[in-house]
């Protein structure tokens, strides 16, 4: 099977499951597990920020993170096409009481004026205020799209003008730094809030993490515990997830250049229409305008020679390279849509 649908799919390591087998563990709740310890000061210290908390998922890292940073009734301004806003069961509203307002991010990017027109300005009697700004990169409906530094420091200095704390979803945060081949740090250091993912390129089979100022974690770690999130002898799965931040960042290129490589081909196969310049990282959005069927149809059609992709709706298919595919599933790949 060419498994495409994510980078989730991915399975940990050898080296993971040896590393899962001896893990020195004790209960996080109480801080008790060094192996999760460590995972935090490691992360805290990659990504530039005083503390980091480790959590089930990603979507529970940006849930704390919003909940954290703001109080019910505010507004928090998000992307359109938001991971947070499209995919995480609007726990924004649900559980922090939040509401939005929406920016254009078609190409995963924000016009950091008109963030500024979206603000609150002052005391009104009518609203809650505004509470905080959220960022995505890379972004994901984008396809892998990367937002450089400059991009970052113009959000910040919007933000400042306004005392409004950030938080990025960095999910694929290592990603966008090996695109950028600068140090990860650059880019989380205009954010004051991180969430990364471990569980998605860098291939740990559970896990994400969040990281901020101490007093933003140990908050937190108060609001990961009221939702469920604390969890006990974790450093079985943080044993993992160490491995993860620090052996497989480093093969993330391997995965751009296999989506490249696809990418490339797909542009060469009629009814595949595909903007080679927003293929930066692992992710390849392509656009289906084949007679006779849709990307759900092509979808199906694939599925029948072990390919597994993830149609978007019905004009978009996404195809995301990971740890497990090989230069040699990406030929097949090509292949078979070719015959299609």
């Amino acid at each position: 099977m060419v498994d495409l649908r994510s980078d989730t799919v991915t399975k940990p390591t050898d080296a993971m499951r040896k590393a899962m087998s001896i893990a020195e563990v004790g209960d996080d709740v109480y801080g008790d597990d060094v192996t999760v310890n460590r995972l935090e000061e490691i992360t805290a210290d990659i990504l530039g920020k005083e503390d980091a908390m480790f959590v089930p998922s990603g979507t529970m890292g940006n849930l704390i993170s919003l909940m954290t940073h703001t109080s019910p009734g505010q507004e928090i301004i998000l992307g359109r096409q938001a991971h947070i806003h499209l995919f995480e069961v609007s726990g924004y509203a649900r559980l922090c009481g939040l509401g939005v307002k929406i920016v254009d991010d078609t190409m995963g990017i924000f016009d950091a004026n008109e963030i500024e027109e979206k603000v609150i300005k002052g005391f009104n009697i009518h609203n809650g205020g505004t509470g905080l700004v959220c960022m995505e990169n890379t972004h994901n409906v984008a396809g892998g799209i990367v937002a450089d530094t400059g991009h970052m420091k113009k959000v910040r200095k919007v933000a400042d003008k306004y005392d409004l704390p950030i938080h990025l979803d960095g999910a694929r945060l290592f990603n966008a730094a090996t695109y950028l081949k600068t140090d990860i740090k650059k880019l989380a250091e205009d954010a004051d809030s991180v969430m990364l993912c471990l569980a998605k390129g860098l291939a740990a089979p559970v896990g994400s993490m969040i990281a901020g100022k101490k007093e933003f974690v140990k908050k937190a770690r108060h609001n990961r515990k009221m939702l469920g999130g604390g969890m006990r002898q974790a450093g079985i799965l943080a044993a993992a997830g160490i491995i993860a931040i620090t052996e497989m960042t480093d093969r993330l290129e391997e995965d751009h250049s296999n989506a490249r490589k696809l990418a490339e081909g797909l542009a060469d196969i009629d009814g595949f229409e595909i903007d080679l310049d927003k293929v930066q990282t692992n992710i390849v959005m392509v656009r289906v305008n084949k007679k006779g069927t849709d990307a759900f149809g092509v979808y199906e059609a694939l599925k029948t020679d072990g390919i597994h992709t993830s149609p978007f709706d019905s004009k978009r298919l996404r195809l995301t390279t990971n740890y497990h595919i090989t230069e040699k599933d990406v030929l097949y790949t090509l292949d078979k849509i070719s015959m299609l």
